[in-house]
């Protein structure tokens, strides 16, 4: 059974659509990171790496609901076996069954919010030959900026994603801030993609922060400035968590790659810079890794 955790009277329920090991070596994808650093990660968070030292991360959506009402799905999880991220990821996913699982026809989600057009975070949002929405009663929603990047985050997003939900007349474009209702509101959060974006909801005095890939692995949270590899604009991406963690402390994160899907964050951290020194060393990404969708 899916996990869930509730806010007031919304019910946020963890939906994971595969698990397994990262490509590359961990110290790869984190170059900064150091000794301390992974020890401490994996004493916090011990299912994220394997007997022989890899990083086993688990792919997850988030569906939002209040009452019996419509859903909000947060990402599209990576997809049947044929999904774009086949080349890397574990397909096919069980997001279906997980969200049978849950009590949710797919008829029932009436927005996904994409946070990126990542590989492993689109795989259901557009199923079949032709691509169809898998949800067909959905409005996608996608910033502006990532939209405008799509084809140079993967070739192959224009024909295959945007095309479709277009002609089906379900995509919607925002551009920064949008609230969806009440409780439930996007938050740019650009650098790892150029419009990243995260989800915020408040409800009954409680927050929840749905990250998407503002942070993938809690070495990140006990170092919000490691960069990891894959950002497009490592700087940006730290800004951009710094922020997030420092405005909205305390909360609960919702993230689709840690090896538990709530984690709380307690601890107050230092006011992010406004111009945050630049990183050396390593933050070029080879067009190869990019294309793999992380």
């Amino acid at each position: 059974m899916p996990l869930r955790r509730t806010l007031g009277s919304i019910t946020v329920t963890a939906l994971t659509d595969g698990e397994g090991a990262f490509f590359q070596p961990r110290e790869e994808a984190f170059p900064h990171a150091t000794a301390a650093h992974w020890a401490e990660a994996d004493r916090r968070d011990p299912a994220s790496v394997t007997a022989d030292g890899r990083w086993w991360l688990p792919f997850r959506s988030f569906a939002i609901r209040s009452g019996d009402g419509p859903v909000t799905l947060v990402d599209a999880g990576i997809g049947p076996v044929d999904a774009p991220a086949a080349s890397w990821a574990p397909v096919p996913g069980r997001l279906p069954a997980e969200l049978a699982a849950a009590g949710i026809d797919p008829v029932d989600v009436d927005t996904v919010v994409l946070t990126h057009l990542h590989s492993d975070h689109i795989g259901w949002a557009v199923t079949g030959t032709p691509g169809r929405p898998h949800f067909p009663n959905a409005s996608y929603l996608l910033q502006r900026a990532e939209l405008e990047a799509a084809e140079a985050i993967n070739p192959g997003l224009p024909a295959g994603l945007v095309a479709p939900l277009r002609a089906a007349g379900q995509l919607r474009v925002v551009d920064g801030e949008t609230t969806l209702t009440p409780a439930v509101r996007l938050l740019p959060t650009p650098g790892h993609t150029p419009g990243h974006q995260s989800v915020l909801l408040t409800a009954a005095d409680e927050r929840m922060l749905l990250t998407g890939d503002l942070l993938v692995h809690l070495v990140q949270l006990i170092d919000p400035t490691l960069a990891y590899v894959h950002e497009v604009d490592p700087d940006e991406a730290r800004a951009s968590r710094l922020t997030a963690l420092h405005t909205h402390n305390p909360t609960l994160l919702a993230t689709p790659h840690l090896s538990t899907p709530f984690t709380p964050h307690p601890h107050p951290l230092p006011t992010p810079p406004t111009s945050p020194p630049r990183l050396v060393d390593h933050e070029v990404i080879a067009p190869t890794r990019r294309a793999r969708g992380q």
